[in-house]
């Protein structure tokens, strides 16, 4: 996959399939986008996903910046998707300011060249957001491009978006997170060196510290699957913690904890995905590392008695 970041001085001189937005977390919806794209292929065109670097609304609301998933994550999601491009622009003044009608004829048709269009029903683009599907259609009239608006997808009534997907994973809801993005929702990193606290409890973790960016589910406890990203090791089950290990001194940044069921070895410097799949309890400070000790053992029997409706052979 062609992948251009932090430019938008981006020429093509093959015609283009493209579909614009944040796609923030590739939920369900935007998968959609992606199979309309994906499929102009069979008519000669190269599939293009134009979004940005950061969340445009986001930064004008003054929100957080983190992303459901990271810039990084949503690169190699597309990847394996197969769209052949990947145009990631920074929200500067010049977009910003663009009128709708110069964004589509100097950059989409001028540098894109495209000719097929793909956008969900509240796509709006260009200075004050004037811009909307049903200028695409006028234009593409007149300028040579087919547009198709996707429908919006539906999930227990209401439409499934990233602010959706932020609700459900704000309320530690992960069932119903992952249904809205199609994947279990996860958070990658390194194996770092920890304080080495669960080994001296007999209960030995794996420690990573996820990027600034990621939006992480509330701090507590996990019911987890781990996969290894280096060489062909399978995947493990565990319980997760999410926090700031308040019974032991506490972090002055959140992290990840995991510790595996059943399993002996070394995973230190290895990259791994934790998928989440059920919230069990809220993070605690205990009264002494014995009755840490006991909550983890605790916690352990849960997480194995959870793993048949979990999905243990998926």
């Amino acid at each position: 996959m062609n992948y251009i970041t932090g430019d938008i001085a981006y020429h093509t001189e093959t015609p283009s399939a493209v579909s614009l937005g944040k796609f923030d977390g590739l939920h369900r919806g935007h998968r959609m986008l992606l199979g309309e794209v994906l499929r102009q292929r069979e008519n000669g065109l190269k599939s293009v996903i134009f979004t940005f670097t950061q969340n445009p609304t986001r930064i004008l609301s003054g929100l957080s910046p983190q992303n459901i998933i990271t810039n990084e994550e949503r690169r190699r999601m597309l990847e394996a998707q197969g769209i052949d491009c990947l145009l990631e622009c920074p929200f500067v003044p010049e977009l910003a300011h663009m009128e709708p009608e110069r964004f589509v004829e100097d950059f989409l048709v001028g540098q894109l060249k495209a000719r097929f269009i793909a956008v969900g029903t509240d796509f709006r683009f260009g200075y004050q957001r004037k811009g909307d599907p049903a200028l695409l259609a006028r234009m593409g009239e007149r300028l040579g491009f087919q547009v198709e608006v996707v429908e919006k997808l539906q999930s227990h009534g209401r439409d499934i978006s990233s602010s959706y997907v932020r609700e459900a994973l704000h309320e530690g809801n992960i069932p119903l997170t992952n249904e809205l993005l199609g994947y279990r929702y996860f958070v990658d990193g390194e194996v770092l060196h920890g304080r080495r606290i669960g080994r001296t409890l007999g209960l030995p973790t794996i420690n990573f510290q996820p990027p600034q960016e990621k939006l992480l589910p509330p701090n507590g406890v996990y019911l987890t699957r781990t996969i290894p990203q280096d060489g062909d090791e399978p995947a493990y089950y565990g319980i997760t913690n999410i926090g700031y290990k308040p019974t032991v001194g506490g972090e002055t940044r959140k992290g990840v904890e995991t510790y595996l069921f059943d399993f002996e070895g070394s995973l230190y410097g290895q990259h791994l995905r934790v998928e989440f799949l059920e919230y069990e309890r809220v993070e605690q400070k205990f009264t002494s590392l014995d009755a840490l000790k006991a909550r983890i053992l605790a916690d352990v029997d849960w997480g194995k008695s959870r793993l048949p409706s979990a999905g243990i052979d998926s």
